[in-house]
């Protein structure tokens, strides 16, 4: 039986930067525009720790929803 304790499913902003291959400055930008919302994350101190799937869930649902809303035709 192993003592080791279970993967959290919160990662670092680094990891999240990673996942969607952008800097960690456009994750911090993206904080503060409200793009990934408070409900996807904790902050204790400075320190930001994310639950990944309901960051990718929430960033394609939104990316998803203004594609279909692009109503603009090429004239």
């Amino acid at each position: 039986m192993s003592t080791e304790n279970p993967p959290s499913p919160y990662v670092a902003i680094e990891d999240v930067a990673k996942y969607f291959s952008v800097s960690i400055s456009t994750v911090r930008a993206w904080l503060r525009q409200g793009y990934i919302p408070k409900t996807t994350y904790i902050k204790v101190g400075n320190t930001y720790r994310f639950h990944l799937a309901a960051v990718v869930e929430h960033l394609t649902t939104v990316v998803t929803s203004e594609s279909a809303d692009d109503t603009t035709q090429p004239a």
